[in-house]
Order: C-alpha cells, then structure tokens, then sequence
C-alpha cells in the first residue's frame, strides 16, 4: 500500500522511546493510521499537532499492516495552542474524527468541514463567528455516520444546540466506549458558556 495526499492531523499517540502513531484525515481515503519514527523528536513534534496539514506518505506491505508514515508539513494551526478557546475547539474537531470515524472509509464531505472548522476558527477572532459552523460540523459527523440528519432545526441558540448535540453524541457513538474524548468537549462547551452565555 502506498498512499500519498494532504491530511489533517487528528490524533498523535506516543510508541516507543522516540515514535509516535498518528492518525490523519485524508478527501479520498479517509482516516488513515501510520507510525512515524521520530514523531517525538524536537523537529517533528511542532509538524504532528493536531489540525495541522500535512504532505503525507503512507507505506505499508499489506492493508493490514500499520503503515510507516512520513510527513511534510503544508499548513501549521500552531499559533491556535496559544489561545484557550480556539485550543480548545481544535483538540475537540480533531479528536471526534479520529475516535469515531472507522479507518480507510472516505468522508470527504467531513474532511471538507473539519478543514472549515479549523480555518473558520483561526480566521475569527471570536469564538461566536465559528462555534455555529463547529456545532453544523458535529450534525455531519452524525450523519455520515448514519445517526439523523445533518440539518439544523428550529432557532435555538448556540448553547443549546451544542446541548442537543453532545446527548446525541454521547447515545450514538460515545455509549458504552472506553475512548473518553467526550472529557475535550466538556472543556470547550464550559470556555464557550462563559465567553457566550
């Protein structure tokens, strides 16, 4: 398997003294995982933050075989770590994608939101301008999945959309999981009440 395209940085895991796996987003070949030697290292750490783009090569012998990946980074998101909110929002985008979405299955209407999420929240300077294109992204990610409509109904407000959106979140894909990304929600969900609410 060899595999080259542009991926969204979703989830890095430490492996080893000095590597790290590391899940990405790609349009056409959807979430894909690859160990990358030295993904600890000074030089690669700041290239594997999550949301970042990345020229991405994947190599493996089989499709079952975890794949030696090497990166190049293309867009850095960096200078979102350095504020709580836009921090917060990014760790929450990324980690839903690499927690429910199944390897080596396309979602390019998801990559494309999660690529506007992520640009959205580097171009506003307040969190009103993209929490309503993050709580449409979270509706997509639901969706796609097979769990309703990507719509969004009536006029309720911002707060509790994203209410009615993690009870979904939390029965639908989250239920009777181990993975505790749900904890990155809650954190942006309280920044966001008390900047909005």
């Amino acid at each position: 398997m060899l595999i080259r395209a542009q991926t969204i940085v979703c989830a890095v895991r430490a492996h080893g003294e000095h590597g790290a796996i590391v899940r990405g987003l790609t349009a056409e070949h959807g979430l894909l995982a690859g160990y990358v030697r030295g993904g600890r290292s000074r030089r690669l750490r700041p290239i594997l933050s999550a949301g970042n783009i990345v020229e991405a090569e994947f190599r493996a012998r089989t499709e079952d075989q975890l794949a030696a990946l090497t990166v190049e980074l293309v867009t850095s998101r960096a200078a979102l770590l350095t504020e709580p909110m836009a921090a917060a929002a990014l760790d929450w985008a990324t980690a839903l994608a690499a927690a429910t979405l199944p390897e080596g299955h396309p979602y390019p209407r998801i990559y494309a939101a999660l690529d506007g999420v992520i640009a959205a929240i580097e171009a506003a300077s307040v969190a009103r301008d993209w929490a309503n294109g993050l709580a449409r992204y979270e509706l997509l990610v639901l969706a796609e999945l097979g769990f309703g409509s990507d719509n969004v109904a009536g006029d309720d407000g911002l707060l509790a959309r994203l209410k009615d959106n993690g009870e979904r979140l939390s029965a639908d894909l989250f239920a009777g999981r181990r993975v505790d990304v749900m904890a990155a929600r809650e954190r942006l969900i309280d920044r966001l009440t008390r900047a909005v609410g």
